[in-house]
């Protein structure tokens, strides 16, 4: 009977996905059906993480983060979780090998949200590196598949993608991230003087990693690269449109592609993706 457990605890985290990301949801629909459940169970884990630190602020975030967290380590030993989501990431986590140093590095970005942080570089990519490249490589380990050579060859990859997607993210959120929560994630620079030239430096580096990136994307196994070529097609045009916005706009408006753009994009990058043998 625990089969109906498991079945429920995959489909609470595949739930979870839809709720909070269309964009990702139809990444993950491009994937082979073999190893949907994981990453909708990844995806799962880390929106729960997210959500205390950004959302739950009537109640005790550190509370929270640390009790997940804890949460966390017993499912991992135990092999066990009566919380769906838990569950379903420490299955993933197990039959995948998926590195624990990976999740620690995650929750440790997670506690940053939780201060008010100067960002310098070092900082910047400490954070960086926990939000967003360790998701990136935990994913990646699930498809590979077990094959550890072929993770090793496409780690710094897939590490850029995590990069330029958290970067892209921060300009998307830069509204509500400074004058709402009152973060601000790029190092060393002072919002009261955020303006065009500061956003086109930025928007270098993530060109940089986008291209980068995508010779990663066309080594991945094809039960997962179209999935990962369509969130790298969305991204990409989220880009150009927040490119097209000066820093005045982005500060005021929260910059996004509505689900019917999605949609389209979706069908451009299938059709570019079959004629371009990716």
């Amino acid at each position: 009977m625990k089969k109906l457990f498991d079945e429920l605890a995959y489909e609470v985290s595949k739930k979870t996905t839809v709720k909070y990301s269309t964009s990702f949801s139809l990444g993950i629909l491009a994937l082979k059906p073999c190893i949907r459940d994981s990453i909708y169970a990844i995806y799962g884990f880390v929106r729960l993480a997210d959500e205390i630190v950004d959302s739950f602020y009537a109640y005790d975030r550190r509370v929270l983060l640390e009790r997940l967290q804890l949460e966390t380590d017993l499912a991992l030993r135990e092999n066990i979780a009566l919380n769906p989501i838990l569950q379903s990431f420490q299955e993933t986590v197990h039959k995948y090998g998926i590195d624990h140093q990976l999740i620690d590095q995650f929750m440790n970005s997670m506690h940053m949200d939780l201060k008010k942080i100067a960002y310098n570089a070092e900082l910047y990519e400490e954070y960086i590196y926990g939000s967003a490249e360790v998701v990136g490589l935990m994913c990646l380990q699930v498809f590979t598949e077990g094959n550890k050579k072929l993770y090793l060859e496409l780690k710094p990859y897939a590490m850029k993608l995590g990069s330029a997607f958290q970067k892209i993210n921060f300009l998307r959120d830069l509204k509500d991230d400074y004058h709402i929560l009152g973060r601000t994630y790029f190092p060393n620079i002072n919002m009261k003087f955020f303006d065009d030239t500061v956003k086109k430096q930025i928007e270098e580096e993530i060109k940089d990693e986008f291209l980068e990136a995508l010779s990663g994307i066309k080594r991945l196994p094809k039960s997962s690269k179209f999935g990962v070529y369509l969130a790298y097609k969305y991204y990409l045009s989220l880009f150009a449109k927040i490119k097209k916005k000066s820093s005045k706009q982005i500060l005021t408006e929260r910059i996004r592609i509505p689900n019917l753009g999605k949609i389209y994009v979706a069908f451009k990058s299938y059709v570019r993706y079959q004629m371009t043998y990716l």
